[in-house]
């Protein structure tokens, strides 16, 4: 027992001084190169972060009929689905998504979900805890081949496997029918979700957000084979594209938008819509109102008990999405877009005008407009913003907030808030509709890409726009957070602690730093468009984006995507010490000169100072005896030998020597102390005692050789008064106090606020507007 415990023993002071000697290293670990880390490039996927030659995916082709019963709420499909395995691989069985059934009584995500008692509690809280016992999932009614018989199928929450009976080999495809149903939910309640339909009290009517509505292909891909992780309810989707064919079937006055191009529309509009709809196509400058409110309004009062089939083609789209109400007022314009036209327009109720008017379409054809410009040209002929107390995206299509208040008026925070939302979700259509990341794996590659690009959009739009995310500065309180509640951005979504601050605001400050301060606009914008063009109609990894961000511009960024996005540490560097040298020129005038300033600081004391005046005479002064030489010598002088030696040395230099010596420059010595952990650039400004300043900018390199430590000299001709780390905040530092010299005590502030939340996207917060009306 005794040399088991000596073992013991020996063992554990092994590791103590391993995880000192670990500890202690202090360069080598966050410039090391991602490695391993990243998966091997392969035939599927190259090392330079683009398609392989051997590059494949599946495709999947839809044809469905599906009918809207706007009496009892409830949606019935029918449709047949054509997949087509370009793998190598031969499968045995394909997976089908059954996103409803997360709502379904049955689902396992309210047992995922913690819950407590609160003294004070409102009904949708509690009902939040008890879940439902509503019929809510898929109601599969048959999966069935072409000649009729039945698939074996195996239904696991969510998730739908289809047994074949022979593998669907490489190069075949593979036909199947399906009937389902399922009864639409009230969004608006405690279930909440993308999809499902408001009800309208005051007019008595529904207005339907339609998605996740019919059962979806997996994906089966070269990197991770069928994605047929549960869907939970917070990471979204991983999709198959394809071509639609869809005809849908509603009460014959209610309005449809949907994913794709309207087939029919001799069929299902008025003529006078028609005609402004046709108008609407050659109409750039302004949208074009179809159906007016007032139109909206008068069709809002009755029930067609009458129905119309609203037929839509959709081709290369990994989703199809669709909006039906009565309620609906409709506009549109033409954009020109790499040689096109695409159509961009919204549909809204009477209840978010004037806002919805002024603004929504508009805002579209900007998104198009200035994401187009950083990525590609918008390759699909539609581009739909529908207006549903939400914010939720898919192809072509997608459901904003944004309403004013009753009298029309509306605070600033809800007309940027819409604008906002609305050039988010439009821009989902670039990230992951065509760029077709896995969002249930990794959600930053839409939701952070698309953050980034929504930054860019609203600067674009209002040079003074208050955006909420992508400054640097504004990642902070974050980034600040308790460790134990920051997870790396490489995080599945469903474990993520603050899904906005981690997948949407971190990944887009990230992006915008590395745009602003790491790379430069030039050389990010080039590389960052070649991964979007890459990948364009195809599924990217983080590996992808990674490899071709540095591939396309020289740029070693390995240490920067090992600490964004591999990491939780943060930005505090400090400046710790700075001091001041002169070159000494050795004129022997002011080597004196110093030199007696050295002598009487040294030599200078209280008892001296008070002795002038307490001691009358000393010994010296009294007795001409006491003295000699020494106390009339000038120890100070400068003499001939002095003069000398200063020549001789003159007349060592060369020109440059002799040019340096006159420059008449200052050192300043300044050590950093890097508290965060997170290595940085390190940005400078100089202000001088003149009253002007300088920037100078050293790279994150500058950290190699020690990653928590460094000290870096500048010389600079004029006197500095003061030195700022960060001026611009342009690098998320969460500690500004420790960014001056000398130091600057920066005030922190609170804010005293009532706890109230009106539904999202109504008018909150001060209303000048309506102020003004009232006066």
């Amino acid at each position: 027992m005794k040399r088991i415990l000596t073992a013991i023993f020996a063992l554990l002071g092994f590791l103590t001084e391993l995880s000192a000697q670990i500890d202690e290293q202090r360069h080598g670990n966050r410039f090391e190169q991602l490695g391993t880390i990243l998966r091997s490039p392969n035939v599927y996927r190259n090392a330079a972060g683009a398609p392989g030659h051997l590059y494949w995916q599946q495709q999947a082709d839809y044809e469905i009929d599906v009918t809207l019963d706007d009496e009892n709420q409830s949606i019935a499909g029918s449709g047949k689905v054509r997949y087509i395995n370009n793998s190598p691989d031969a499968l045995d069985y394909l997976w089908i998504q059954l996103d409803q059934n997360q709502r379904a009584a049955d689902s396992e995500t309210p047992k995922m979900t913690t819950n407590s008692i609160s003294p004070r509690m409102n009904l949708r809280q509690l009902q939040g805890i008890l879940w439902h016992d509503e019929d809510l999932g898929f109601k599969i009614l048959s999966v069935k081949k072409p000649d009729g018989s039945d698939i074996p199928v195996t239904i696991n929450y969510t998730m739908m496997r289809l047994d074949l009976e022979t593998p669907l080999m490489p190069g075949q495809e593979f036909e199947f029918m399906m009937e389902w149903s399922y009864n639409v939910h009230d969004r608006m309640g405690f279930i909440g979700g993308r999809a499902g339909y408001e009800y309208f009290e005051k007019d008595g009517n529904y207005l339907y957000t339609v998605a996740e509505w019919y059962p979806r292909m997996a994906v089966y891909s070269d990197f991770e084979g069928w994605q047929n992780k549960q869907f939970a309810g917070t990471g979204e989707f991983a999709l198959v594209f394809g071509d639609y064919k869809v005809n849908i079937t509603v009460p014959a006055d209610h309005m449809v938008g949907s994913t794709g191009v309207l087939q029919n529309p001799e069929a299902v509009l008025s003529s006078t819509e028609l005609q402004r709809w046709n108008h609407a196509k050659t109409t750039y400058d302004k949208p074009v109102v179809i159906r007016t409110q007032s139109e909206a309004e008068r069709l809002e009062k009755g029930r067609s008990k009458d129905t119309k089939t609203w037929v839509f083609h959709a081709e290369n789209v990994r989703d199809f999405a669709w909006t039906s109400s009565r309620k609906f007022i409709w506009d549109a314009m033409a954009v020109k877009l790499g040689g096109k036209d695409v159509m961009a327009m919204s549909y809204y109720g009477k209840e978010a005008n004037p806002l919805w008017g002024q603004y929504s379409t508009r805002v579209v054809a900007h998104t198009l407009e200035s994401y187009s410009k950083y990525t590609f040209d918008y390759p699909y002929p539609v581009a739909i913003s529908v207006e549903a107390t939400n914010g939720m995206e898919y192809p072509m299509i997608c459901f904003n907030y944004g309403r004013p208040d009753d009298d029309g008026t509306y605070s600033d925070a809800i007309k940027y808030g819409m604008i906002s939302v609305i050039i988010h979700e439009v821009g989902h259509n670039f990230f992951p509709m065509i760029v077709n990341s896995d969002e249930r794996q990794w959600t930053w590659m839409d939701e952070g890409l698309n953050t980034f690009l929504q930054f860019l959009a609203e600067q674009e739009w209002d040079r003074e726009y208050p955006s909420r995310r992508g400054p640097a500065h504004k990642i902070v309180p974050y980034m600040k957070m308790d460790k134990n509640l920051l997870e790396p951005i490489m995080t599945n979504s469903e474990n993520i602690y603050s899904l906005g601050g981690n997948a949407y605001a971190k990944a887009a400050t990230a992006l915008n730093i590395l745009r602003e301060t790491v790379m430069g606009r030039e050389l990010f914008d080039y590389a960052f468009k070649q991964y979007s063009q890459r990948w364009m109609f195809k599924h990217p990894t983080p590996d992808d984006f990674f490899r071709t961000m540095e591939d396309a511009s020289a740029v070693d960024l390995d240490w920067f995507w090992r600490g964004w996005f591999f990491g939780t540490e943060t930005v505090d560097i400090s400046i710790e010490d700075v001091k001041w040298y002169t070159v000494d020129s050795g004129k022997p005038s002011e080597a004196k000169a110093r030199e007696r300033e050295a002598y009487e600081l040294e030599e200078a004391h209280i008892t001296k100072e008070r002795n002038r005046t307490d001691v009358r005479e000393t010994i010296v002064e009294r007795d001409p005896a006491a003295r000699d030489f020494y106390n009339s010598y000038d120890r100070f002088r400068v003499g001939p030998e002095d003069e000398k030696q200063y020549q001789d040395f003159l007349k060592s230099l060369n020109a440059k020597e002799r040019e340096l010596l006159n420059s008449g420059l200052n050192f300043y010595e300044i050590k950093f102390k890097n508290n965060g952990g997170l290595v940085m650039p390190i940005i400078l400004q100089f202000n001088y005692a003149d009253g002007t300043s300088e920037v100078e900018r050293l790279p994150a390199q500058i950290w190699r050789m020690d990653e928590y430590e460094i000290t870096k000299v500048f010389g600079k001709p004029k006197e500095v008064v003061e030195i700022i780390l960060d001026p611009f905040r342009e690098t998320a530092d969460v500690e500004e106090e420790n960014n001056y010299w000398p130091r600057k005590f920066v005030p922190s502030r609170f804010e005293l606020f009532k706890s109230s939340m009106p539904p999202r996207g109504t008018s909150r917060g001060a209303n000048p507007m309506r102020d003004a009306k009232k006066k």
